[in-house]
């Protein structure tokens, strides 16, 4: 028998006060709360991310009605606002750091908001946070040439490593975007599993470097975060957003073509 799909929830800052460049992508401090406590409610059992993947490639069962907790980009909210919600319940979750955002010697002063320190980072791994890569300064990575992107990833990987005493196992896409040639650098650097967006549910058939995941937004009623967790009604919470995806597709694409043309009259 197949087995079932699974909820990957992809969260950015939490916040009571965002500034305007990552308002829509926050979520309030009560709206978190009570969608911990939802996912309490009905019996989920949230797992990291290299779990989930393991799990997957080594064939054994994953408990009942699992679902994945996940932050990107490194907001200081993570720390203040969700890390005490997520230790009330028992819940494993992972952060996805881009370590040129966070406070300290590698800071490239590209944060959004407010971002972690290095300390802060600690206390979530020491705290059944699995911490994950998120590239060194968040670029668009298909967009990238050769050496680039293997910088990105490297200085993500090794910088992770020197500050925590282990590499990364995991890796989330800046803004979704992946591509053949992104995927196979990500799994050259030791990535054993990486995380798009596709606002759909997770399948082993998607592979491990392809899993989709669920945006929650500051708008995301309770109710609509339920349909999210059980799987129902996706393709309709997210109509507007793969209208959007496809129309900037399409701009990505002619950029790319002009940027081959323009290299090779060079």
């Amino acid at each position: 028998m197949a087995e079932p799909p699974v909820p990957i929830l992809m969260y950015h800052a939490v916040a009571a006060d965002p500034n305007d460049a990552t308002r829509t992508l926050s979520v309030a401090p009560e709206a978190f709360a009570e969608q911990m406590a939802l996912v309490g409610d009905l019996g989920l059992t949230p797992l990291g991310t290299a779990e989930l993947a393991a799990r997957w490639r080594s064939g054994r069962p994953l408990p009942a009605r699992p679902v994945l907790i996940t932050f990107d980009d490194g907001y200081e909210g993570v720390h203040r606002h969700a890390l005490p919600v997520l230790a009330k319940h028992g819940f494993a979750a992972t952060l996805f750091v881009s370590t040129g955002w966070l406070r300290g010697a590698y800071d490239t002063g590209g944060g959004l908001d407010r971002m972690l320190d290095w300390d802060q980072v600690r206390e979530l791994d020491a705290a059944d946070v699995e911490i994950g890569g998120h590239s060194h300064s968040h670029p668009q990575l298909d967009q990238l040439d050769e050496d680039t992107l293997r910088a990105e990833l490297t200085r993500c990987r090794d910088i992770v490593a020197d500050e925590l005493g282990a590499p990364p196992l995991s890796f989330a896409y800046p803004y979704g975007y992946s591509s053949r040639r992104v995927r196979q650098a990500v799994r050259a650097h030791g990535f054993a599993q990486a995380l798009a967006v596709g606002n759909g549910l997770a399948r082993r058939r998607q592979g491990p470097y392809a899993l989709q995941r669920l945006t929650v937004r500051r708008n995301t009623g309770i109710e609509e975060f339920e349909r999210l967790v059980e799987g129902r009604a996706i393709a309709r919470a997210f109509a507007g957003d793969r209208a959007l995806t496809k129309g900037y597709a399409m701009v990505r694409r002619a950029r790319r073509i002009r940027r081959k043309a323009g290299r090779s009259r060079v």
